[in-house]
């Protein structure tokens, strides 16, 4: 079983880097938001299960995809937005730093919820809009 679930993940991730090489500014922005949104799904199965080490492992790399997603907000164009977009994204830091240190489902399901609704407006820029979508 072990096994399987190994060479399941090396095909996952073999997939995920050849889309990398190939996807546009806003492909890449999606794949941020899903591999966070993973990432915390994972966490919160493992905080149900009192899987501390995986808990860990995967907000930590949530936090860092948030983190990265902060750094790419262009402050130029839409500063407004960008601030915005600056301050959630701390708040959703903040939120999964608490809820790793109280282990609350809560918290986690909060920050989910908040980075659908991102997401989804993300998703729903048009295509000749797109390349022009840097915030």
């Amino acid at each position: 079983m072990y096994a399987a679930r190994k060479e399941l993940n090396q095909y996952r991730q073999a997939g995920s880097l050849a889309e990398v090489n190939v996807a546009d500014p806003h492909r890449l922005t999606q794949m941020l938001f899903e591999g966070a949104l993973e990432r915390i799904a994972v966490a919160r199965g493992a905080m149900e299960h009192g899987n501390v080490p995986m808990k860990g492992e995967k907000i930590g790399q949530a936090l860092a995809i948030i983190g990265g997603l902060q750094n790419t907000l262009d402050h130029s164009k839409n500063p407004e937005l960008a601030e915005n977009l600056d301050a959630l994204y701390d708040y959703m830091m903040r939120r999964l730093v608490q809820g790793n240190a109280r282990n609350e489902l809560g918290a986690l399901d909060e920050v989910i919820g908040l980075l659908r609704e991102i997401k989804s407006g993300w998703d729903a820029i048009p295509e000749m809009l797109r390349k022009a979508s840097s915030f």
